[in-house]
């Protein structure tokens, strides 16, 4: 028995671990991103087996990650415990240099649906979430092709990465009036230093039926604190080799970072096994995308639902980076109606 944690994706009755494993560092050797993606096939398979052993059922890759490599590997780790996992893949970003094949118009679509099948060498996609947004093609023909997709038995849920609020709303309300299947899941950034998304869009899909993924639940590994704020080069992953696409201040970072070592030691934990921890207690429908590069990674990650942080745990380290209110936020906070407030609450 594990101590792993289940819940639905969003509004919908797809099951999945809370603890998502992230491909984005399996690689065949080619040159991709700096410090990511280093695992080969025989270490990647290692760890899609720990991973299933210690109740993950839930595996997020993209046809982006390594010219698709990532899928590949994934694929051929699974093997015959397919029917073990919930497959999460991604796509919308360039393909190649001929035009059209980026972005999310019916062609580009449907071809890397069928690419994605080919790669992972399964018969269906369990969720298949659009990668980024794509101002030119219109939104009724991306949901139109995804429609096409679910009616044929190729995907089964469908989801959105990297979408302002307005834009996710938007295509829900439009699957909602036209009986298209709904996006169910969205794949934002968050983390404690990254927390944007609770202004706007954990609120939107909270009201629309979607179910959040958290990526980069470390921020690049510096929540694991095996990095020096002042000297980033000096660690070895990402954002030692020029990764650091956060901006953290590095101020924040010092305090979370000693915060999170020293709840850690308090629990007998490993920092990055806090830092999702924390993520995991925000709400109970959240699942945490985790990555890896050695096993080491793999037990601090998945050691985390089995973590629990008291309330002044958790409130030491919210309040140090919690997201500036911008307006209409702070205006609608101070004029709430305090009666109807108090006599409802």
């Amino acid at each position: 028995m594990t101590d792993m944690t289940y819940t639905r994706m969003g509004n919908s009755g797809l099951i999945v671990s809370r603890m998502c494993f992230g491909t984005m560092t399996f690689n065949h050797g080619s040159e991709w991103i700096p410090g990511v993606a280093k695992v080969g096939q025989d270490a990647a398979t290692e760890m899609v087996h720990r991973a299933l052993d210690a109740g993950v059922n839930f595996f997020d890759t993209a046809d982006g990650y390594s010219s698709g490599e990532a899928e590949d590997i994934l694929g051929k780790a699974l093997g015959k415990r397919r029917n073990e996992a919930v497959i999460c893949t991604k796509l919308g970003f360039r393909q190649t240099d001929q035009i059209g094949d980026a972005g999310l118009n019916r062609a580009h679509v449907l071809r890397q649906i069928e690419g994605s099948l080919g790669r992972m060498d399964i018969d269906h996609i369990d969720l298949l979430v659009l990668h980024k947004t794509d101002f030119t093609t219109p939104l009724e023909e991306t949901l139109a092709a995804l429609q096409i997709a679910v009616e044929h038995g190729k995907v089964r849920y469908v989801g959105v990465s990297n979408w302002n609020a307005w834009q996710m709303a938007r295509a829900v309300q439009y699957q909602r009036d036209h009986r298209l299947a709904p996006f169910v899941a969205g794949q934002y950034l968050y983390n404690l230093v990254a927390r944007d998304i609770e202004l706007d869009v954990l609120p939107m899909m909270t009201e629309m039926g979607g179910g959040l993924m958290a990526w980069s639940p470390l921020a690049g590994g510096l929540l694991s604190g095996k990095y020096d704020p002042d000297n980033l080069e000096a660690g070895d992953g990402r954002l030692s080799e020029g990764g650091d696409f956060l901006g953290i201040e590095k101020a924040t970072a010092r305090k979370i970072i000693e915060t999170l070592s020293d709840v850690a030691k308090t629990h007998d934990a490993h920092p990055a096994t806090v830092a999702l921890a924390w993520l995991l207690a925000q709400d109970r429908g959240h699942s945490v995308i985790f990555g890896a590069s050695k096993m080491s990674h793999m037990d601090a990650a998945l050691a985390a639902p089995g973590l629990t942080l008291s309330e002044s745990e958790l409130s030491a380290l919210s309040d140090i980076a919690p997201p500036a209110k911008r307006y209409p936020h702070w205006f609608d906070a101070m004029m709430t109606d305090e009666l109807n407030t108090k006599i409802l609450s």
